[in-house]
């Protein structure tokens, strides 16, 4: 009886939720708010679109076209201490005279769209005078905030009527077209603002860790088990006619190691970064032009040391990422410990005074430190990439969901998702249960003026 007046009460909640969801789906408002989310995302992504170019051809110039007018193939060791001192006085500028002090502080996290229009022309001047010059920060926070600040401009024009819950809606809605241009997928898009929102709050994560880890070692024993007996199960995929790699348990054990170690390491990485927004907020100006200028140092000294480009320090990561991955052989094992080592420094310094994102560079170093780590006896390089990405990237976001959905697509290889989800859950326990970061002084987040 007990069971069954129980099996009765939930489905009376059910029933009732059903109801006020489909009540909400018939509200005028909501269907409005729906067809304008719709409309919005057209000049949203046309506006993300023209900036993502323009910082690429910006950053194109001053890294190629110019050095190569003046004799050079490729940047002398010490061009990026100009080009990132003059990030520094650019941002500096902005955070000190401009509304909305360019955006969120990196070290910080991403935020929710929604940000103030009034911010908008300080957020696209930070990036720019951050991305192009050499921040190793990436172009994903200012697009969040161009997208949800262009949204809330968008109904102001049209008068639309304001309320805590629509600027909430069409602040995620506009931050998920625009972010949506640089993943290159809506649904990575999605996924990411829903986690950055925190609907759920602490609940999401507590149901979502042990789904996400049941479901990878799921795989894992399926795959293996599958392979043994040689029996098929029937379950839903594709089949692409390239062999993809296969994994055995040299991969997942090493994955779950190089996770934990990948995970510590980006949480002091980003403590590091805490620490430098806290120093710079007691004197905006002048501590972004030293730090900036440090970061441009940092890239400095690695191309002096390495005989390498200053190029694979002082940037987002993205371009390099892709010859990396595309020739992981042709990096000594001394050129991959010296980028990890100058570019966290470099990360360090920029995610506390310039702007931009934090996930290029981290995708950046955990396959860098998934390179390193491959010869490692029964671990293969492309498995310990995905490991060194999922891992880098939760414990840097703090978002475990949308890490492995972003390595995956980054990836482009189904094979590779038991290890991407077990490093990325490895990782995000890990950080976790380190010591928290800390906590930002009320001075290193200027609010909108």
């Amino acid at each position: 009886m007990r069971a069954e007046r129980e099996g009765e009460g939930d489905r009376l909640v059910e029933s009732e939720e059903g109801d006020r969801l489909r009540d909400l789906l018939r509200t005028p408002a909501y269907l409005r708010a729906l067809v304008f989310s719709a409309l919005i995302g057209i000049p949203v992504s046309l506006a993300a679109f023209w900036f993502l170019a323009g910082l690429h051809r910006l950053e194109h110039v001053l890294w190629s076209d110019v050095p190569k007018s003046l004799g050079w193939d490729a940047p002398p060791a010490w061009w990026p201490l100009p080009l990132l001192a003059v990030a520094g006085v650019g941002v500096g500028l902005v955070v000190t005279r401009l509304p909305g002090a360019g955006g969120h502080v990196p070290a910080y996290g991403l935020h929710p769209g929604g940000t103030p229009p009034a911010a908008l022309p300080g957020v696209v001047v930070a990036a720019a005078a951050s991305l192009p010059l050499g921040a190793v920060l990436g172009p994903e926070a200012p697009l969040i905030a161009l997208g949800g600040g262009l949204a809330l401009l968008f109904r102001h024009l049209v008068r639309a009527p304001a309320t805590p819950q629509s600027t909430a809606l069409l602040g995620a809605a506009g931050a998920a077209a625009a972010v949506s241009a640089i993943f290159g997928n809506p649904l990575i898009a999605a996924v990411l603002l829903l986690e950055v929102a925190g609907v759920g709050g602490p609940q999401l994560f507590v149901v979502m860790l042990p789904a996400l880890l049941s479901s990878g070692v799921g795989a894992v024993v399926f795959t293996g088990f599958g392979r043994w007996t040689g029996l098929e199960t029937g379950i839903l995929a594709f089949r692409f006619p390239t062999a993809p790699p296969r994994l055995d348990i040299g991969d997942v054990g090493w994955s779950i190691v190089l996770a934990a170690a990948v995970g510590a390491l980006v949480h002091l990485v980003i403590a590091g970064g805490r620490l430098t927004a806290d120093l710079v907020a007691v004197s905006p100006l002048r501590r972004t032009v030293m730090c900036s200028t440090a970061a441009g140092g940092c890239a400095a000294l690695y191309a002096l040391l390495t005989g390498r480009t200053p190029f694979e320090v002082a940037s987002s990561g993205q371009a390099t990422l892709a010859g990396l991955t595309a020739d992981p052989h042709s990096w000594s094992v001394g050129a991959l410990l010296a980028v990890l080592l100058f570019k966290s420094g470099a990360y360090i310094l920029c995610m506390g005074s310039l702007r931009g994102g934090l996930v290029f560079p981290v995708l950046f170093m955990g396959a860098a430190a998934g390179v390193l780590l491959a010869p490692l006896p029964g671990l293969g390089v492309i498995p310990a990439v995905a490991a060194g990405m999922a891992a880098a990237t939760a414990a840097a976001l703090r978002l475990p969901v949308s890490s492995v959905l972003l390595v995956v697509l980054v990836l482009g290889n189904t094979e590779m998702i038991p290890v991407v989800i077990l490093a990325a859950v490895t990782s995000f326990v890990t950080a976790e249960l380190l010591p928290p970061w800390p906590r930002p002084r009320p001075a290193s987040r200027l609010p909108a003026r």
